[in-house]
């Protein structure tokens, strides 16, 4: 019997081509996009899960409440990790990890890279499987370093590199450090990244410093006893915390003019399997990957999608084309067939259909998976495939979707009265609603995503298009860290002998934040900037108030700043020339305001402008030269540049990016996100007008003898062509009716996301519409415009 069902189903499947490749082709498509986000969501659920100990493992967090705001940090300073392991019960030991770098010396060559500085039993708490060395030992002495297979046979062509020297920079010299043990490669799906390890550096000073309760710099892991409670734990922490730490706090608040209980932070912890999803908390300072757990959400509601509209297709052309099989089934009745046969026939048809469907989805998604790592940042392998959860989850979304697909069918169709079908009595009762509904609900879904992808894609546009109030062209930035004023002025000298080069200008490293003092006794926070005159003609930033700093006054090195718009707006000043800025942690040393710089975007358009002070003091090293070179000069521009460099810095690594280019890596997230939601409402489009188009090839069939006589009473090839498309059409205008509120209120809840962002106007929509009602049009009028050419004497002789 069972044979029987599945011929009869292939049979009927090869005898209507057509339908059976829209619906295969659908399935296929809908499914893949479901392979390949399940396997997404699977490598987001199990990172740091290879963790022996992972359940175990918290990171300490904190919270902090300053002027109404409540501040979240997931970093910690020294003091943390070994007193509350001391102090507090059910801690069984803690773990601080720090990102830094190092310069790497082989031969002649010096490089700069990535590293993390962790304490002697990270890799007893963590697990990084050893190919070569002691977990317990490898990290006590001071000198040696743990190195990864891959970076053992980087550095010396081989993995079995324990007993074999690094030389790294301290300070101004290289100093052997002896590699001690040699671990596997990092799991891709792991919080903790690392290529090189060394021990965490700190001293008895460090240690007996009560201020280091108070500096956010690593991340501080503690692992629990079995029987432990992570929130008595929590509450046991803060109350040592203020304890041994309040005292402290209120004699540095009382140097830096703040209230006596700013500050205080409450302590918690912060389950280590949580983080890689954490939105609050997320994996940053040393640790990779983070994630949000909106991207899983976004891609399975857009495999969702495809993958139901594929149903759609189904349900609607089987339905459409029961007219066509009424007598089938009314001799299947006839000679005896009970319902419950007929319905495992059509579930048998739709199963056959999903198996071809599952097959080809495999072979695409491995086709299509490199694709797929690229637009999601991942590097996913068909091989997690072989997982019993997942080919369990496969199978039962193989199961899901070919009850989807033929179980409305296989009950309607089932249901036909043999006598009217046999005696061609038979109607399809009632008028289509059912098909008409899903055929809107397919072009809401496709018209939301298209709107979504215009506006995703007129955002990221705006972000990196933008006037950032500073220009970044021909801008060329290399980095030379702890660089004297006395040293930077040599080496710009240097440079701006050259013809090519325009402007240099030095700057601090990296990031610097602090607060200060003004006039009158309030606080403010900043970014901190160390320049010379050069920095705001470099970047052509302009000044609205006040001078530049000048070397005709040699002062401005000593006691002169330059403040940001923002910085005078939260300071409240109506005139800030002459204005003073205390620096409490300098012993009070009063800067006064010479210039006022135009707001401009120094970090990305993602976050808003926040206050910023310039100085040019000698105390502060340089970190960063800004080096403007003159239009298509770069190649020989970039060769001076590096040989002057080498020659005045040979022990330091030489790299080098472009201004420009840095900026656009900002919006990285931006335009990878523009590119799946792109491709999601590519696919949705083309399967929903697959099934359009098989819908209009029944409707136009059903219609043959309509056609022909209104072509025998003179209707011209136009008009027959505009009735048999009108009413879909129709639907599809309802369809962008329903879908224009939903992306709009969808959109500007995203859009919330970004402080500087484009306005959702009627011209988005108005295209995106436009978009979808050409598409759907282009796809119902190729059929009724075939339709309507055909000859009429046919189609009448047809009925």
């Amino acid at each position: 019997m069972l044979r029987n069902y599945l011929k009869i189903a292939i049979r009927t499947l090869a005898q209507n081509k057509i339908y059976s490749l829209i619906n295969i082709a659908g399935l296929t498509i809908g499914l893949t996009c479901a392979m390949l986000i399940l396997l997404y969501v699977k490598d987001e659920v199990s990172f740091d899960r290879f963790h022996k100990k992972s359940a175990s493992i918290y990171r300490i967090v904190s919270r902090v409440v300053v002027n109404g705001t409540e501040q979240r940090f997931s970093s910690t300073g020294l003091l943390q990790g070994p007193r509350f392991t001391r102090n507090v019960s059910g801690i069984k030991s803690f773990v601080r990890v720090q990102d830094g770098r190092a310069d790497l010396k082989k031969g002649a060559e010096v490089e700069s890279r990535d590293l993390l500085f962790v304490d002697a039993n990270f890799l007893s708490v963590f697990t990084f499987p050893l190919i070569d060395g002691d977990a317990q030992s490898c990290l006590k002495d001071p000198h040696s370093v743990v190195l990864t297979k891959e970076e053992a046979k980087k550095q010396f062509g081989t993995e079995n590199a324990v007993g074999k020297i690094l030389m790294l920079r301290e300070n101004e010299k290289f100093v052997p450090y002896q590699v001690t043990a040699v671990t596997e490669n990092c799991p891709q799906n792991s919080t903790i990244e690392f290529k090189i390890l060394l021990p965490i550096r700190e001293t008895q000073a460090d240690l007996n410093n009560n201020e280091n309760w108070f500096s956010y710099y690593l991340n501080t892991f503690v692992e629990l006893d079995d029987n432990a409670d992570p929130n008595s734990v929590a509450q046991q922490m803060q109350r040592f915390y203020v304890k041994d730490a309040s005292a402290t706090l209120k004699a540095m608040n009382a140097r830096f003019g703040q209230p006596d209980n700013s500050r205080l932070e409450t302590y918690s912890l912060q389950p280590f399997l949580n983080i890689h999803l954490s939105k609050d908390l997320s994996a940053q300072n040393g640790l990779q990957k983070a994630s949000n757990p909106v991207y899983a959400y976004i891609l399975s509601g857009i495999a969702l999608f495809v993958l139901l509209i594929a149903n759609i297709n189904f349900v609607n052309l089987t339905v459409s084309r029961s007219v066509r099989r009424a007598k089938e089934i009314g001799i299947r009745k006839a000679i005896g067939s009970d319902r419950r046969q007929l319905i495992i026939q059509f579930l048998g048809e739709s199963f056959v259909l999903c198996a071809i469907a599952f097959a080809l989805a495999i072979i695409l998604a491995q086709l299509a998976l490199p694709l797929f790592n690229d637009l999601s940042n991942k590097k996913l392998a068909i091989s997690y495939l072989f997982d019993f959860k997942l080919l369990a989850g496969y199978f039962a979304l193989f199961l899901l979707t070919g009850l989807l697909a033929g179980f409305y069918p296989a009950i309607i169709l089932s249901g036909y009265k043999p006598v009217e079908t046999l005696y061609s009595r038979f109607t399809l009762k009632g008028n289509g609603g059912l098909q008409k509904s899903l055929v809107v609900f397919q072009f809401t879904l496709a018209a939301f995503l298209i709107i979504a992808t215009f506006t995703i894609y007129s955002q990221f546009n705006y972000l990196t298009k933008a006037e950032l109030g500073y220009d970044d062209r021909d801008i060329i930035i290399v980095n030379k860290d702890n660089m004297s004023h006395q040293e930077a002025a040599v080496f710009k000298h240097e440079l701006l002998s050259y013809p090519d080069i325009a402007y240099v200008a030095p700057k601090n490293g990296g990031y610097w934040g602090t607060a200060a003092k003004l006039d009158n006794d309030s606080s403010i926070n900043f970014a901190w900037e160390t320049v010379d005159e050069s920095y705001l003609p470099t970047l052509k930033i302009p000044l609205v108030k006040g001078r530049n700093f000048s070397v005709d006054y040699p002062g401005d090195s000593v006691h002169s700043v330059l403040v940001n718009e923002t910085f005078v707006k939260e300071a409240g000043w109506k005139d800030p020339i002459g204005k003073s800025v205390v620096f409490n942690f300098q012993n009070n040393k009063t800067y006064k305001v010479i210039g006022v710089v135009k707001d401009h975007h120094f970090t990305t358009l993602n976050e808003k402008i926040r206050a910023q002070l310039f100085t040019m003091s000698n105390s502060n090293p340089y970190g960063t030269f800004y080096i403007k070179i003159r239009p298509n000069t770069a190649t020989r521009s970039l060769k001076y540049i590096e040989t002057k460099f080498r020659s005045f810095f040979p022990f330091s690594p030489y790299t080098y990016v472009f201004k420009n280019e840095l900026n656009q890596r900002n919006y990285e997230s931006e335009a990878r996100w523009k590119q799946i939601i792109f491709f999601g409402a590519v696919l949705t489009i083309f399967i929903s007008c697959i099934g359009l188009f098989g819908l209009s090839v029944l409707s136009a069939e059903k219609r043959t003898k309509e056609i022909g006589i209104r072509k025998v009473l003179g209707a011209s090839v136009q008009n027959i062509a505009a009735a048999l498309s009108l009413e879909f059409v129709k639907l599809v205008i309802i369809a962008l009716v329903i879908a224009i509120p939903l992306a709009w209120l969808a959109g500007v809840k995203w859009l919330e996301n970004y402080p500087y962002r484009i306005t959702m106007g009627w011209s988005l929509f108005g295209w995106a519409g436009m978009l979808v009602l050409l598409i759907a049009m282009c796809t119902v009028s190729f059929q009724a415009v075939k339709a309507a050419l055909a000859n009429p004497v046919k189609s009448l002789r047809s009925e």
